[in-house]
């Protein structure tokens, strides 16, 4: 759904954008709260076509890097890691979450390997012809990834469903949840920041069919 106060054209966030090509395929960055279904909307335009770039999935594999495994070892201890010798992402996340010092630090070792990660990732989808790209990260305007996106959508759910998502799917109480949204841009500054809302507040049918006139309408720009 359109938002209905974005009318105008961008300006500094496409001339922001770091190295699309013109006519290169447009950029779709995802915005919205924890557990809104920002994930569910980027399979969804997958389905329709769209190259997805998840920053979770980079995540992942950062973790597993042996130099930023040595550096989150060399900071917060072997208590981390599983019986296996891997990261633990619950061990670490109770470690850094609400503490904003022990985020930042965090951020300093995995977001490197993340955003170049996310690179490779954009540049294989160009040279592939995607006709669009789509970024599900969690942190994108913290890290400052909204400037190399030609279109910002809001995914739209209330409270009470992300909760009850984050407790089904994570495990999460309303503190986890708050503790999580706190590491985060407020869901207003978010809004104001896009130019498409879906709200994904109730039939997975009727989310889809606002994605597919989203998409629609992108192509069509």
């Amino acid at each position: 759904m359109r938002h209905p106060t974005i009318a105008r054209e961008k300006t500094a966030r496409r001339s922001g954008r770091t190295s699309p090509g013109e006519g290169g395929p447009p950029v779709i960055g995802l915005l919205g709260g924890v557990a809104a279904g920002k994930t569910t909307v980027a399979e969804m335009l997958a389905r329709l076509g769209a190259a997805v770039v998840s920053a979770d999935r980079l995540g992942h594999a950062a973790l597993a890097r042996p130099g930023v495994r040595r550096r989150i070892v060399a900071r917060w201890g072997k208590g981390v890691l599983d019986n296996s010798g891997r990261v633990d992402r619950r061990l670490l996340a109770a470690r850094v979450f609400g503490c904003p010092g022990e985020l930042a630090a965090l951020e300093a070792i995995t977001h490197p390997a993340i955003l170049a990660g996310l690179g490779r990732a954009v540049g294989a989808a160009r040279r592939a012809g995607a006709p669009a790209i789509v970024l599900d990260a969690p942190l994108l305007m913290e890290t400052g990834l909204e400037a190399v996106c030609d279109v910002l959508v809001f995914v739209d759910c209330p409270r009470a469903a992300r909760l009850a998502r984050a407790a089904a799917e994570r495990g999460w109480d309303r503190a986890e949840l708050a503790r999580r949204e706190g590491c985060q841009r407020p869901l207003k500054a978010k809004r104001a920041r896009a130019h498409y809302i879906i709200r994904n507040n109730g039939r997975v049918e009727a989310t889809f069919q606002q994605v597919k006139e989203l998409w629609q309408e992108i192509l069509a720009r």
